[in-house]
């Protein structure tokens, strides 16, 4: 029996979120490998027969070296199992997945990627924030905070100033510098952000306040995400109150989450 790798995205956590396709490879799967990521309501679809890895990278953790990956992948799937890659969020949005279909594609072992819903799409949703305004937002740029080297941050003045919607992935622990490397990059510091941990899980945490505030909150949970752009101040009403963009923010109160409006 010949044996295959699917690449599949598990979405930002909550086990509803996954497509039906995802569903279906988890519970036919003969082995499973999971990131860190993948929330445990998640992982408790995964048949019992089925082999489990954890093969989370995590900073400051012990953490499974890459090339391990590639190995265990191409191992299981010539041993003629059905192998399931699972990924947080969509594998092909920071996810190393373009690593993993060129070491399978070297190994001569069949893989498909499925895709899932990135981090950005769960936490903006899971909030009331339009990632896109007709007026206000035409594009959405997608970014890490965290580099492979030292790259700066690109220059993001002119994107800000047409109206960008900035989601940065990964935004590092240290607060103060993510707001000096944006601010640096161009970005003002009054910009209005989200802070979103653990979007659309129960343990979710929301912070709204601008970048220049940004160092001044509480430490959230990890995995966070960073939504930087004026569309953050739709989010107290989850409607497209276009006065909202100038007006005072104000705290709106989700069930099962924290939220902070320091933007005045």
């Amino acid at each position: 029996m010949k044996g295959k790798v699917y690449l599949v995205g598990a979405g930002p956590g909550d086990p509803e979120l996954l497509t039906l396709k995802a569903l279906r490879l988890l519970r036919q799967a003969d082995a499973v490998l999971h990131d860190d990521l993948v929330s445990p309501e998640i992982l408790t679809l995964v048949p019992r027969k089925a082999q489990l890895h954890d093969v989370g990278k995590r900073a400051g953790r012990k953490s499974t070296h890459q090339a391990e990956i590639h190995f265990l992948m191409i191992e299981l799937a010539r041993q003629g199992l059905q192998v399931v890659r699972l990924k947080g969020g969509d594998p092909l949005v920071f996810g190393r997945a373009g690593e993993e279909m060129q070491a399978l594609r070297k190994a001569g072992i069949e893989f498909e990627v499925v895709p899932g819903v990135t981090a950005v799409l769960g936490a903006a949703a899971s909030v009331g924030i339009p990632l896109t305004l007709r007026q206000t937002a035409s594009s959405l740029l997608i970014m890490t905070g965290q580099f492979a080297d030292d790259r700066p941050v690109p220059d993001l003045r002119s994107m800000i100033d047409s109206g960008t919607t900035i989601a940065l992935y990964m935004p590092g622990a240290d607060s103060q510098a993510t707001v000096e490397k944006l601010a640096s990059a161009g970005v003002p510091r009054h910009t209005p952000c989200a802070v979103i941990s653990r979007a659309s899980t129960s343990a979710q945490q929301t912070t709204v306040t601008s970048l220049e505030k940004l160092a001044n909150i509480h430490a959230q949970a990890k995995p966070s995400i960073l939504i930087l752009g004026d569309v953050v101040r739709l989010s107290k009403l989850g409607q497209l109150d276009f006065q909202a963009l100038s007006a005072e923010l104000v705290p709106a109160q989700i069930p099962g989450q924290h939220q902070e409006a320091e933007l005045a």
